[in-house]
């Protein structure tokens, strides 16, 4: 039977308007089960840390929120999981640095993360820090450069592995200062900062919350950190932007989820999360860690990924990294 044109428009707006009143409420509701967060590193380090104590927080929304550790492939691996996820905000990604540094270090990616993962919110934002090997002859960013220039090629700086935030930090230091040192990637922070203070590497940009014991003790001399701003786990400590004009390197991580997870799922745990980031003791806890507080909209989280993906692209392609 063929319905008249009024009787059929009437019928379909009914029909959108009882989808969107069942999206309205699904999101009121939610969640009504376990949440998980895939951190796509491996456990332990700093972003296991992160996504536990923002988890903790999660549990205030009625369900248990649930860590799952997926490393591998330069956080690629855990990135694809959420992917295949359904869309309806009980998988989330712990977010950071490494999936704008992918976005140019990797070409046939299955996926483009600016276009396929929604931002939700900021988490945290950490310095790194320019530490050297105490033989090194420079107490200052200043001196080192000018060492580094009286012997080309003959500097090691250690990284985290090819692609790393410490590795593009290294990078972007020898392209702003003109400096030649031989790049060394390891599997991961421990064994680089092993052979730092075995003199076997001279230099590393490390994180902050890795090193920061060996600093204190005087094992590492620290000559800058990498944000514009000096850390208050190192107040002491210089940017390297102070010697080096408009230099900035800094590792964050934040939460996003598939692109199609409704809005008023999102603005929940937008909500939630920034809650949770205004609280002292939380607040307390990611400043132990070395880091800084990063409350984001959703808009202005996706701002700060567009804006990191352009700028680490641009270093990958100048320095012609290619993943291992």
């Amino acid at each position: 039977m063929k319905l008249p044109r009024r009787r059929f428009l009437h019928l379909a707006m009914g029909a959108a308007a009882l989808s969107t009143n069942s999206r309205i409420a699904s999101a009121q509701s939610y969640p009504t089960r376990p949440v998980r967060i895939i951190v796509p590193l491996p456990a332990g380090g700093a972003a296991d840390i992160v996504a536990r104590i923002i988890g903790h927080r999660l549990e205030r929304l009625g369900q248990p929120v649930i860590v799952e550790n997926k490393p591998g492939a330069g956080t690629n691996i855990g990135v694809q999981a959420v992917l295949n996820a359904p869309p309806d905000g009980y998988t989330l990604l712990l977010a950071g640095t490494a999936s704008a540094i992918n976005a140019t270090l990797y070409e046939q990616l299955p996926f483009n993360f600016l276009r396929d993962i929604a931002p939700v919110a900021g988490l945290v934002r950490f310095p790194l820090v320019m530490e050297i090997n105490r033989s090194v002859p420079a107490a200052t960013v200043g001196e080192f450069i000018a060492y580094a220039k009286a012997n080309p090629g003959k500097i090691n700086f250690a990284s985290a592995g090819v692609g790393t935030a410490p590795h593009l930090a290294g990078e972007l230091f020898q392209v702003m200062t003109g400096v030649n040192m031989l790049h060394v990637p390891y599997r991961g922070e421990p064994p680089a900062i092993s052979d730092l203070l075995g003199g076997r590497v001279q230099v590393m940009f490390g994180n902050v919350t890795a090193s920061i014991e060996q600093i204190r003790s005087g094992l590492l001399r620290a000559l800058a950190v990498t944000t514009v701003a000096r850390s208050s786990a190192l107040p002491d400590v210089p940017t390297v932007g102070e010697t080096v004009s408009g230099y900035e390197a800094s590792g964050w991580f934040g939460v996003g989820v598939p692109k199609a997870t409704p809005s008023e799922v999102v603005e929940k745990l937008n909500t939630e999360i920034n809650a949770g980031l205004a609280d002292p003791a939380i607040t307390s806890r990611i400043a132990d860690l070395g880091s800084t507080v990063l409350a984001l909209s959703p808009a202005d989280f996706g701002k700060l990924v567009a804006e990191e993906t352009e700028k680490w692209g641009k270093v990958v392609r100048a320095a012609n990294i290619k993943p291992e």
